[in-house]
């Protein structure tokens, strides 16, 4: 610790010296006032907890982290950055769940947003029950216990609630329920946003719209998003958790693409969320959802085919349901062509469901295997490639090269329940898969991982899939120009207009080479 305090002393202490110095008389020269730079910090405590983040991949170091009891404090930082004659990078960070450093600033500063709530959470819930008004430092599982408590929900979810409201708006946030409702980014009414020039701004889509637009699902590239006004309708109570097996691809994609067939809201079939996994058996395969009788049962048949496919769907439903529930499933269950035999379900509490994979996370952190590696690759696959990456990747590169397999989600979604408005990119197809490869690694193996995922996108553009990342990350200014397509001119002169001198978000490396 010692000498890590010392190197960082060394290499940081010009930068320091020139913008930090935290006396009334320094500050109130160049512009920060003393109440704002008193939030800075720049112990090696401070420094190390936003050198890395979930991904345990990248490690660069910060000048100082701020600690903000306000907006106008990020403000106040922002304004400062951009009339000082010294330029550095200046990245908010909620949980630090990226994969990639997204949410770090190399020499520069981090702003930890969750001082944010130090007054008080920062959830308020509308008279009317239409929306709450929800700071970006907060998590979505607080958000959902506010909200239910009070007999209300958000309709689009992410898989994992501890993450940050501004976090998942940035990219979009999506899980088993965006068939339906559409991604988080979709369900919102309004921002307040601080732009990159140190504004605080108001938006919504009749209100200095193209900055509301641009922010949502703008890698925090125009603005940090401190408050997001969220729809909400009636909370249910309970939830049927179903998971069906297939042996076939063919079947298995046929019935995902069933379950989202929608007609309005309600869909056609009825469910609420669907997702889906690919099991291999070089696992490790998580069998913890079934009874202990049921496991070995899945093993043999895992054993037997080689490679199984799981359709995961819920139906929710509310007390007066309750007598009735089993049988609507039951009927609903009787157009899928699952491996007889071989379906599985829970009756759990509507937020036990949604809360799901924090239940895992505490299993795995009693295992030392949560503060691992994570050399994930999110894709979206359009539904005309999704039968060619089964065979090219998860029955190709992943199965015949034995690589562990780690968890694998696909799960198809409506692209017309996305506004192409907004800065977030998908394919161009009416319908297309989610496909997350969650690889964990030791903390010195995920350059492994990574050779093959450089060679499944490598399949990916030889067989012409026109995938898209979700969770993007790219080095090259060429790649990101591809990856945003037709909506790269809007959003370069959106970065211009609102962040002029490229302060923002830093490790996303969007902008480095304009």
């Amino acid at each position: 610790m010692a000498y890590l305090s010392y190197f960082f002393t060394l290499l940081m202490a010009p930068l320091l010296l020139g913008l930090f110095m935290f006396s009334t008389a320094v500050t109130g020269q160049l512009g920060l006032p003393y109440d704002v730079a008193s939030k800075l910090h720049n112990d090696s405590q401070s420094i190390n907890s936003t050198a890395s983040d979930w991904g345990h991949i990248f490690h660069e170091y910060a000048a100082a982290v701020l600690y903000p009891n306000s907006t106008n404090d990020i403000a106040t930082l922002l304004q400062f950055a951009n009339n000082g004659s010294t330029t550095f990078g200046i990245a908010a960070r909620g949980q630090g769940h990226s994969a990639r450093g997204q949410a770090m600033a190399k020499d520069g500063i981090v702003i930890n947003m969750t001082t944010l709530n130090n007054m008080g959470s920062r959830i308020v819930v509308s008279q009317s029950g239409e929306y709450a008004d929800v700071g970006g430092e907060q998590l979505w599982i607080d958000v959902l216990r506010a909200t239910v408590d009070q007999g209300l929900s958000p309709v689009s979810w992410t898989d994992y609630l501890y993450l940050s409201v501004g976090g998942t708006l940035s990219n979009a946030g999506i899980s088993g329920q965006t068939f339906r409702y559409g991604p988080q980014i979709t369900n919102v009414y309004e921002l307040d946003v601080v732009t990159g020039k140190g504004d605080v701004i108001t938006c919504s889509s009749k209100q200095t719209s193209e900055l509301f637009y641009s922010a949502l699902g703008g890698l925090g590239q125009v603005g940090i998003i401190t408050r997001a006004r969220i729809a909400l309708q009636p909370a249910p109570n309970r939830a049927v958790w179903i998971r069906l097996f297939y042996s076939d691809f063919s079947a298995f994609s046929k019935d995902q693409e069933l379950l989202i067939a929608s007609k309005g809201k309600q869909g056609s079939v009825g469910f609420d969320y669907v997702e889906g996994f690919v099991l291999m058996p070089q696992g490790p395969v998580d069998l913890s959802f079934y009874s202990v009788a049921d496991q070995p049962r899945i093993t043999a048949l895992l054993e037997q085919y080689g490679i199984l496919y799981t359709i995961e769907i819920a139906k929710y439903y509310d007390d007066k349901a309750a007598k009735t529930i089993a049988k609507v499933v039951e009927i609903l269950l009787k157009q899928f062509s699952y491996i007889p035999g071989f379906i599985f379900q829970q009756d759990v509490s509507y937020i036990d469901f949604l809360n799901r994979v924090h239940t895992e996370e505490k299993f795995l952190r009693t295992l030392g295997l949560w503060e691992v590696a994570h050399p994930w690759l999110n894709l979206f696959v359009p539904k005309s490639g999704i039968a060619d990456f089964d065979s090219g990747v998860f029955k190709g590169i992943l199965l015949k090269q034995k690589v562990p397999a780690g968890l694998v989600i696909v799960y198809p979604m409506n692209r017309n329940k996305w506004d192409d408005k907004m800065t977030a990119v998908i394919p161009e197809e009416d319908v297309f898969y989610v496909v997350a490869l969650l690889h964990s690694s030791g903390l010195e193996e995920w350059q492994l991982f990574d050779e093959v995922n450089a060679q499944i996108l490598q399949f990916c553009n030889d067989t012409g899939i026109e995938i898209k990342q979700y969770l993007p990350h790219y080095e090259k200014q060429q790649d990101w120009t591809d990856h945003f397509g037709s909506k790269w001119q809007t959003f370069q002169e959106m970065k211009v207009k609102y962040d002029p001198n490229k302060i923002l978000a830093p490790g996303q490396r969007v902008f480095d080479d304009l």
